[in-house]
């Protein structure tokens, strides 16, 4: 496993020992909430992310789900997210989840997760596979997930989308979405921006970062993490 100097925790995922970032608010307490990555890698960016919730009150962890991995190759990239074995992925976000909720700093036993792009994805899928342990889940840019079963999905959803995503559709986030109501009851909550892939990432490769969406964007999440959480 290639070191990244960015995981600082070390959490029991299945029948192996995981890692990731973990940052704590400036009280020292707060809910919890998990970071899920894009397919870069536990990236700055996504450090960076983690500095930032936690500096609005949250207790927030990035599993680092490629072991330490990062690229800036957009091939590459795309390689690591095509070899992440899904069943260890969602071993490893379950471990968060466990992690998160047994940690003396969290305060909430419900907790919330936010993912972009590949991590938007999985946002949903973690959702649907832990039930009432997450009670907010909001993707960003998510690449969507065929054949989930939404069933078992009881977390409050906001969803954060480019309109002009040549990754991701605008037809197919609300009929994915559309699935969501279907299998539970409720609406999740659905924004579209003016905007492209990725665009709340201030490190963008792709060159589609927009501050003044970014900032709206990051506002409504927050609000809505802290809505639900506490």
């Amino acid at each position: 496993m290639t070191e990244n100097p960015r995981q600082n925790v070390s959490f029991a995922s299945n029948a192996h020992e995981a890692h990731g970032y973990l940052a704590l608010p400036p009280s020292g307490r707060g809910p919890g909430l998990i970071v899920i990555q894009e397919w870069w890698g536990l990236t700055s960016h996504i450090a960076d992310l983690v500095d930032r919730f936690a500096r609005e009150g949250f207790v927030a962890l990035a599993p680092d789900l490629y072991g330490g991995r990062t690229t800036h190759d957009a091939e590459e990239a795309g390689r690591l997210m095509q070899e992440l074995p899904a069943e260890r992925a969602a071993a490893d976000l379950a471990g968060a989840v466990d992690f998160l909720v047994s940690h003396e700093a969290v305060t909430t036993e419900k907790v919330g997760a936010v993912g972009f792009c590949m991590g938007g994805g999985f946002v949903l899928s973690l959702a649907a596979q832990e039930g009432e342990r997450v009670g907010a889940a909001v993707p960003f840019y998510g690449v969507l997930q065929a054949e989930t079963d939404w069933s078992g999905l009881r977390a409050r959803v906001q969803g954060h989308y480019g309109e002009q995503d040549a990754f991701v559709p605008a037809d197919a986030v609300r009929a994915q979405f559309d699935a969501i109501e279907a299998a539970t009851g409720t609406r999740p909550e659905l924004h579209f921006y003016p905007a492209g892939h990725a665009f709340l990432n201030d490190e963008n490769l792709l060159g589609t970062y927009d501050p003044d969406q970014a900032g709206i964007a990051w506002g409504r999440a927050v609000g809505f993490l802290h809505s639900v959480l506490g």
